[in-house]
């Protein structure tokens, strides 16, 4: 059976600028060959869902300005208007496995918002600490990435470097405990904090080979268990943006964010821009490292599961 590994087209339109992007969207497919699996990047088309884009597709995205962002609840309205569009984890996921194919490797998955407290919430906040401290989260909304319940109902398992450290992180975790989905750390006992290798918070179990990851996905499709499987590995230590470090760039993103009245949908790409600047660039530098790194071992995954399949 041929390994597939999913990727996502995001990245490519508005995650980098041309030309870096259709490099980096090449590499990736390059990077998954190398590692025994074939790339399937994940997009649509003139209102086509198309699992598995050639060169003149992959520049399209890359150079196009008209290329819509499409989440789940996009895909009716995509396919109806013929657009061309770039999908998120969430859209990645169903595309996937409606293509048969069950593993996809990203940066990081969606999850729940945390927002910056101040007193007209009151009473209304609640306050978490992870175990180590790094992230103190308060919440004043109920902001939850379509990441998470596709990943609680669409059975492709999604190889990352935790949640996007914009993010309540405890709260992600116990989101996904609630609603059964394995969290694994590959090579790791934590759960990545996204630019940094650790979070203070642990993982369901540990595995250090794609042969232990594939067995768990295999176990869960045969007991018949919905959804997906979340594979976590923490970013090469060379490029590791330290917690402390991040976590400061993160703060003053969302107090500037809450200053300007950012919120919905332009949340997330407002921080995650403003964290570029403040860092000097070295979170995109992280960005690409662990890209890269999931890519080789996701496509390790799929070759592994398709050999536990023959």
């Amino acid at each position: 059976m041929t390994a597939l590994l999913a990727l996502e087209s995001t990245v490519i339109s508005h995650g980098l600028p041309y030309p870096q992007n259709i490099a980096a969207a090449r590499r990736f497919e390059q990077i998954a060959r190398d590692n025994g699996a074939e790339p399937r990047t994940v997009a649509v088309i003139s209102g086509e869902l198309r699992a598995g884009l050639n060169d003149d597709e992959l520049q399209l995205l890359a150079r196009s300005r008209d290329v819509h962002k499409l989440s789940r609840r996009d895909l009716p309205i995509a396919v109806a208007q013929g657009w061309h569009g770039a999908t998120t984890v969430a859209t990645t996921m169903w595309i996937a496995a409606r293509h048969g194919i069950r593993v996809f490797s990203t940066g990081g998955i969606g999850g729940v918002h945390r927002t910056v407290k101040n007193d007209e919430v009151g009473t209304m906040n609640d306050e978490f600490r992870t175990p180590d401290s790094s992230f103190i989260v308060h919440h004043s909304s109920f902001d939850i990435s379509a990441d998470l319940p596709e990943l609680a109902q669409t059975p492709v398992a999604v190889v990352c470097a935790g949640a996007k450290a914009i993010l309540d992180l405890p709260a992600t975790l116990e989101w996904l405990e609630t609603w059964g989905v394995p969290v694994v750390g590959y090579g790791t006992d934590e759960f990545p904090a996204f630019y940094s290798r650790s979070s203070g918070l642990p993982v369901d179990v540990r595995v250090d080979t794609p042969q232990e990851a594939a067995a768990i996905i295999e176990a869960k499709r045969r007991l018949g268990l919905p959804g997906g499987v979340l594979i976590c590995a923490p970013v090469p230590g060379e490029y590791e943006l330290p917690a402390a470090e991040a976590n400061a760039a993160i703060e003053q993103a969302l107090a500037e964010a809450e200053a300007q009245g950012v919120r919905g949908t332009a949340l997330s790409p407002f921080l995650l821009a403003r964290i570029v600047e403040l860092t000097g660039e070295r979170s995109l530098r992280v960005n690409l490292a662990l890209l890269e790194n999931n890519v080789r071992i996701g496509a390790q995954i799929a070759a592994a599961l398709a050999s536990v399949q023959l």
